[in-house]
């Protein structure tokens, strides 16, 4: 098969460059414009590409349908990716650089001296010398976390219209809003995508299948204290910001921290903060690949809380928790053809794969947990969230590649 790199290469960046920042703040969904646009973009290049059955929902998510080619029934095999991008770097004014044929070195990113993507940090680097290189300018995301997967699920769509000697069963894609803040599912219509088994294309380098997230839940900390003027604030004001700082300070940063964890290990993250001497919100996000460890973490933020309000009196803390996603592979036991068949599709390209983690979530964490089972595949992404995320073109090509072997072995099977 022969993958139309350059026009994978072309819709990639048309993509990046429209800004799909999600927005944790907002009451509307999407939570940001920018997604409704990438949406409505993406169904009429689906429907440019002969499908008739493209679909953007109230919710700006897109359906749509590459019809079956073999004669029996076939399980229904779904695709997704998100649109939106992480709101931790703004994904506004995004101007990608595109290196070919890379030759191993050091690169410093254009419009921010201080950002230089080093192979010592990267060391993937070393095994993708003369291959295309795409990375930010050093001012914004680049947005691989997840356009390389929309990017790559259009043109495995594009490839199957143009090769109909290819056999395969109704395939299904769904792009999805909002992933980034925990939302990308919420409003799914599994009656309307009407899949057996799905794959989130989101995941890092090439060669992997994620089989299990972490199971997530979000925490919100409001310190709430009396502001008045500091002239004449002895005895009165209650200083909110204080309180803050004092809550994360009792933290554990030697522990469940992302900074000092890894593999197995979970975290609590505070990672945003606003506010002033009257009120404060912090955002700490809950993490966990034993969604039960999660209770401890929410205790132990409660019993910060507890503390600062003894420390600091007439301060009011309140702990919020809202469930993210959980854990998929649970959900992955109930259809094990779904890693089988993705093992199997690396081996008929003779390329080397193995079964993962994510130290985060996908879409498919929530999809599983409802019912359709979703592993995640590799689809080149590095650094997600950073000035310093980057990708591989080549990396890309062959995750359709893999995408077009999928295709075919589940078409071959039969639905239960």
């Amino acid at each position: 098969m022969t993958i139309n790199s350059q026009r994978l290469l072309e819709r990639f960046l048309r993509y990046v460059k429209i800004d799909t920042t999600a927005d944790d703040s907002s009451t509307t969904f999407p939570s940001s414009p920018g997604q409704a646009v990438l949406s409505k973009l993406l169904a009429e290049e689906l429907r440019q590409m002969g499908l008739t059955d493209v679909l953007v929902d109230e919710f700006e998510i897109v359906y749509a349908t590459v019809p079956s080619n073999v004669k029996h029934q076939s399980p229904v095999l779904a695709l997704n990716a998100h649109v939106d991008t992480s709101p931790e770097t703004t994904g506004k004014n995004v101007n990608p650089q595109v290196i070919h044929h890379y030759t191993g070195v050091d690169l410093p990113l254009p419009a921010n001296p201080e950002k230089v993507l080093r192979v010592s940090d990267n060391p993937e680097l070393t095994a993708l010398v003369g291959k295309t290189i795409i990375t930010t300018d050093g001012t914004t995301l680049l947005g691989s976390d997840d356009k390389s997967g929309v990017a790559v699920i259009m043109e495995l769509a594009n490839y199957l219209v143009e090769h109909p000697e290819v056999p395969h069963g109704d395939i299904r894609l769904l792009f999805t809003c909002d992933e980034e803040i925990g939302q990308g599912v919420k409003h799914v219509n599994l009656e309307r995508l009407a899949a057996d088994v799905c794959y989130t294309l989101d995941g890092s380098g090439s060669g992997e299948i994620d089989v299990e997230t972490f199971s997530a839940d979000l925490a919100t900390i409001t310190v709430k204290g009396i502001n008045i003027h500091p002239s004449i604030g002895k005895g009165r004001m209650v200083n909110a910001v204080r309180g803050a700082a004092r809550f994360v300070e009792l933290m554990p940063s030697d522990k469940l921290a992302p900074e000092v964890t890894e593999g197995r290990d979970g975290f609590m993250h505070p990672y945003t903060i606003e506010g002033g001497v009257a009120e404060v919100k912090i955002k700490v996000l809950l993490r966990d690949f034993d969604a039960r460890q999660l209770a401890d973490q929410a205790a132990m933020l409660q019993s910060i809380a507890k503390q600062v309000e003894k420390e600091i009196p007439r301060l009011a803390v309140d702990v919020h928790v809202r469930k993210q996603y959980r854990n998929l592979a649970e959900g992955l036991a109930q259809e094990p053809r779904a890693v089988k068949l993705a093992e199997e599709a690396f081996r008929r390209l003779g390329r080397p794969f193995k079964q993962t983690i994510i130290r985060g979530g996908t879409d498919g964490s929530q999809l599983t947990e409802r019912g359709l089972p979703t592993p995640n595949l590799s689809t080149g992404e590095h650094n997600p969230h950073s000035p310093l995320e980057w990708t591989c073109l080549e990396e890309m090509v062959a995750a359709c590649e893999v995408l077009v072997e999928l295709s075919q072995l589940w078409g071959k099977e039969t639905k239960n």
